[in-house]
């Protein structure tokens, strides 16, 4: 599914974001990505997205290696890939069903299968009665629902959290896991990347630890610190 083969990255300023990164990621696995402020984890997440290109090593994402994908053709892989931002990134202007609904109709997905689909997927995240709403009337963690909507619409082989309950209190963020580990138990490969220790020690999931852009720790039912 995911495979870094000996895979660095260094920016044109010379600073070394990742060095010699090894890892397989297995469908339907649910990994947490750790490590300090700077350690490489948004370079790693950036390399997944097709943001940033490997300065050395291989890359491997569902048998393509991202290293021959041209231009024209990341959007199209990048549609394979849900993302949740941190500041949840909705449009101001749409109600939560349109939200929703934006994201099948870059696919082209038809008017039928829209009208079908957001409304279950709406359902799966607890906010069939909130189709109407505007991002201001939303609390944090539903407009954080609405983002985990958009990601999941269009039935990703992967959905990539960065830092999805940051600005969540901790029930909220409960029920944010919650949604996450039944869109894993699904068959979606989750990878989020989180300074959210009690979430990660909670769910025993495993772990991938990135220090100065070194693998520094992969453990299967890991916990945030080494033990």
């Amino acid at each position: 599914m995911i495979a870094f083969k000996s895979v660095s990255k260094v920016y044109d300023n010379d600073v070394l974001a990742l060095s010699n990164i090894n890892i397989q990621i297995e469908k339907g696995e649910f990994v947490f990505l750790v490590g300090p402020s700077g350690a490489g984890k948004s370079t790693f997440i950036k390399l997944l997205i097709k943001e940033v290109d490997a300065t050395s090593g291989s890359l491997i994402v569902n048998d393509k290696d991202l290293a021959t994908i041209t231009r024209k053709q990341i959007p199209y892989y990048r549609r394979k890939i849900g993302m949740i931002f941190q500041d949840f990134r909705l449009i101001p202007t749409l109600n939560v069903y349109e939200n929703v609904a934006f994201a099948m109709r870059i696919v082209e997905a038809g008017r039928k299968e829209i009208r079908k689909r957001v409304p279950l997927v709406l359902a799966m995240v607890g906010l069939e009665d909130k189709h109407k709403a505007f991002p201001n009337q939303l609390s944090g963690g539903e407009q954080q629902r609405v983002a985990i909507a958009r990601a999941i619409i269009n039935n990703p082989i992967i959905l990539i959290a960065d830092e999805p309950t940051g600005n969540l209190d901790p029930e909220t963020a409960h029920e944010i896991m919650s949604i996450l580990a039944d869109v894993n138990s699904a068959g979606t490969t989750v990878l989020m990347a989180t300074h959210a220790k009690n979430i990660v020690n909670n769910m025993k999931k495993r772990v991938i630890a990135i220090e100065n852009g070194a693998l520094s720790r992969d453990e299967e039912r890991g916990r945030y610190d080494e033990v």
